[in-house]
């Protein structure tokens, strides 16, 4: 699918900005998302459009409106060399998929290019580069069941934390 490109250290002011940042409505946060820095991502983000971005992506403060807008946008996942910690576990939280992968993959992507994740992959179909992208396979699940509170919602976990159903 389509890629949106930024750079290194992205903050969560940046994804969803204070002054604007007035609601917990997940559409009304997608609006917002990047409002000041790329006026015209709400507006043109498709479902299943990529995040392709340098280090440190989400850093800032823990303001978890940040994944909310980006997973209601319809991102599939987010590509950078690394993450900021507090963003990564909203991330987890909410099931939004974040994708560790090789600094100089990142920085050969354009905006222009199609990506996709095949396997352990992440592929650009553009210029055919690949490199490792492993994807836990509880990080799908939460994907899959909306984030980890719809997660535990739908399975029983015993006494000592183990999943049952």
């Amino acid at each position: 699918m389509r890629v949106w490109k930024f750079g290194n250290s992205i903050n969560t002011d940046l994804i969803t900005p204070g002054r604007h940042n007035i609601t917990t409505d997940r559409r009304e946060l997608a609006k917002i998302a990047f409002i000041e820095h790329r006026p015209e991502f709400a507006a043109n983000v498709r479902m299943g459009d990529f995040i392709v971005a340098g280090r440190n992506f989400g850093c800032g403060s823990s303001r978890e409106t940040a994944v909310s807008a980006l997973k209601e946008c319809g991102i599939e996942a987010i590509l950078a060399p690394s993450f900021a910690r507090i963003f990564y576990r909203n991330a987890i939280n909410q099931g939004l998929v974040l994708v560790v992968v090789d600094e100089k993959f990142a920085q050969d992507v354009e905006e222009s290019h199609q990506l996709k994740i095949e396997n352990d992959e992440a592929v650009n179909l553009t210029t055919g580069a690949r490199t490792p992208a492993s994807i836990s396979p509880m990080l799908l699940a939460l994907k899959e069941q909306g984030g980890i509170l719809e997660f535990l919602k739908n399975h029983k976990i015993d006494d000592i934390g183990r999943l049952v159903s």
